[in-house]
This record gives structure tokens, sequence and C-alpha cells, in this order.
């Protein structure tokens, strides 16, 4: 049974790459972002705890799924399950791409404007990915994707990402 969990950059393509494989392989499909932030304004980041529980029941619900995020701590809570951890990280330059080319996401914006509107921080993020030290960082997730012992691979490009198949 497949579980995959794909970890990387915001703009790394984890979403589009997650929707591909569900849809090739008949699997579940749980983006992270949808269950990490209280539906305040501004966003708050749900209580660890509660996204964990969340993340578990999902995981229980299920034989076969991929999950996707940006959320080393979340993530964490997969990796007992997990078949194969994939990492993405085809570069800060790349993502930016990705960021500005990306297609209205209704789950999580009200509209294609707010989510232009929020673009600029969403680049200056995805700028940051090599030096923060957050649990969205690259430390975090090359930390993460070091201590997987299970079966792993990491993606450095857009055209290798596009060619993976699960």
């Amino acid at each position: 049974m497949t579980r995959l969990v794909i970890v990387g950059n915001s703009g790394s393509g984890k979403s589009t790459l997650a929707e591909r494989l569900a849809r090739a392989h008949d699997l579940a499909h749980l983006d992270l972002d949808t269950l990490a932030w209280e539906p305040t304004a501004p966003p708050e980041r749900r209580a660890l705890a509660e996204s964990t529980r969340a993340i578990e029941a999902f995981m229980s619900r299920h034989d076969a799924w991929v999950i996707e995020g940006c959320y080393a701590d979340l993530l964490a809570a997969t990796l007992a399950r997990c078949t194969r951890l994939v990492f993405l990280h085809p570069g800060v330059d790349a993502c930016v791409t990705n960021a500005r080319s990306r297609a209205w996401e209704p789950h999580k914006y009200a509209s294609k404007a707010a989510q232009d509107a929020n673009l600029p921080m969403l680049i200056g993020w995805i700028r940051d990915y090599e030096t923060r030290s957050d649990s969205f960082s690259l430390a975090a997730h090359r930390a993460l994707f070091d201590r997987f012992g299970g079966e792993k691979v990491e993606l450095t490009s857009r055209e290798a990402i596009a060619r993976f198949d699960g």
C-alpha cells in the first residue's frame, strides 16, 4: 500500500505532485494547509496537538494516501506510517516561478485577487527558505529527510518533479 509524504518549500510543487499522484494511484490526499491554520484573520497556527490528531484521524481512515506540506513539525507525525518520503528541493528561483504562475487555490483564498494580493509576502517567504530556522525551513526539511530511515527520494529540479510517478 502506498503512503507518501511530500515536503518542500512553498511553491516547490507539493500540491501539484500530490494531486497528480492521488489521481494516478487512487490515493486519499491531505494538504496540511487545510488543517495547520485557524480560520482567523490574520491566520494563526492551530495547536500542534490538534493538527496532529487530525492527521492521525486521516491516516486511520485511509489505507493509501499522500500527505503534503511544508510543516516539518506536522509531517514528523506521519513518518511511522509513511512508505516513501519525497523531498522537493528544486531551488528558490523555481519555487518563486511556480508561485507566480499558481492557479487560484479556492480552499486557501476567497478569490484569485486575494491570493494575488498575498503573492509579495509569499515570495519573500519562499526566498527566506534557506536562512530561516523554523519548521518551514530548509534546515527543518533536511533534518526530517535525513532522519527518516525508510525509502526516500529528493527531487532537485522541476523536470524531475514532473517525471516522478510515485
